[in-house]
């Protein structure tokens, strides 16, 4: 019966597919992506739909169908698999981190299926369970680029809130001398999130380190400052 329903969730994809979405989308992407051609919002809702025939299965089990679903690289059906395992959010427990460590190294490869997944599943996770940002700050010395962008992605929610500053801070700096672009992103949306609350505190990080910072970065990062605090940063 469970697998069943993803192949009606496939099928319900393909029949929602069309070509001017796919190559709108493939716009958005420089690697290669694997895509239908299923608008974001199309998708959500077949994942909301089809979420309610499955919620009395053990966390487990659909944790199963979520890994199915990503096993296909198909973006959409990362999202429909995040969208499930945020939905379980209330059953977190401290040793699901281990399997969410796990699909962020073997099933992510591109920005939507990182910042979906890290911004919602993962960031209410470490909010419950804080002593897993530890585990974090290993992700930014890894090769893969998307698990060092998860690194910031995962902390963009709980820095908008204004929590974990210093772990926040910490991981930017971690992440600040990073040559890719992607990552460089991820570090600046990380810091123009935290200044939301910390205005002061993000511009003195800034203003310390912006000689070793990519101005990619330090461009996201004063984002949401000032005219006055963003010129003097811009400052060479």
């Amino acid at each position: 019966m469970c697998k069943y329903i993803l192949s009606i969730i496939r099928a319900e994809l393909l029949q929602n597919a069309d070509a001017k979405t796919l190559e709108s989308a493939q716009r958005f992407f420089r690697e290669p992506v694997k895509l239908y051609g299923v608008r974001t919002p199309v998708v959500r809702e077949i994942a909301r739909r089809h979420f309610k025939s499955i919620r009395h299965l053990d966390k487990t089990d659909i944790f199963e169908l979520c890994e199915d679903l990503l096993e296909t690289d198909y973006t959409e059906d990362a999202i429909v698999a995040f969208d499930w395992s945020y939905a379980l959010r209330r059953s977190y427990e401290p040793q699901d981190f281990h399997v969410f460590e796990r699909w962020v190294g073997a099933y992510i490869n591109n920005w939507v299926k990182c910042d979906t997944f890290c911004n919602h599943s993962l960031g209410t996770f470490v909010e419950m369970y804080p002593q897993h940002i530890e585990r974090l700050k290993r992700w930014p010395a890894s090769e893969n680029r998307w698990v060092r962008r998860a690194a910031a992605a995962t902390m963009i929610i709980p820095a908008r809130r204004g929590l974990f500053l210093s772990d926040v801070l910490e991981i930017a700096d971690l992440l600040l001398r990073d040559t890719d672009d992607m990552v460089q992103k991820g570090c600046g949306w990380l810091l123009k999130e935290a200044s939301r609350c910390h205005q002061q505190e993000v511009f003195h990080f800034i203003m310390s380190r912006k000689g070793e910072m990519a101005r990619t970065t330090l461009r996201y990062a004063i984002e949401k400052m000032p005219p006055d605090m963003r010129r003097m940063a811009m400052e060479r």
